[in-house]
């Protein structure tokens, strides 16, 4: 039996994959995916159990499951932050104008670690948030 390879398309993201999939408000939900990464790596460094985290959280367990599985539809910016600060993380916002005059701003979520990085003026270190594969 004969087989034929079929090239197979593939295009580069733009960076957020719910705008490359054509989402509406996809800068909100790469935001929410950053957040909810966030929440995902604390309590992993923690070693915290679903149940202990929906505790911490005030939430309910499957709620946490959810979370933990990329399901975070449901879930507010506002509240993935709450959930951060009941994990004892300190959250800041910066707001700042854009680079071009007239332009629309963007939303970043960035992560602080504390124990490596690059040193800031101001005595803390910075590390982007990134994701392994």
């Amino acid at each position: 039996m004969k087989t034929t390879k079929k090239a197979v398309k593939v295009q580069e993201s733009s960076g957020n994959v719910f705008a490359d999939l054509g989402f509406r408000n996809a800068k909100d939900w790469l935001a929410r995916a950053e957040l909810a990464h966030q929440i995902c790596l604390v309590i992993a460094k923690r070693q915290l159990t679903q149940a202990k985290a929906a505790e911490i959280m005030k939430l309910d367990q499957p709620k946490i499951s959810a979370l933990t599985h990329g399901r975070f539809k449901g879930f507010s910016v506002e509240r993935l932050l709450r959930c951060l600060n009941d994990l004892g993380q300190e959250v800041e916002i910066i707001i700042r104008p854009t680079s071009k005059a007239g332009a629309r701003g963007d939303t970043h979520v960035l992560a602080a670690v504390m124990e490596t990085g690059s040193k800031r003026n101001d005595g803390g270190y910075t590390h982007e948030c990134s994701r392994k594969n």
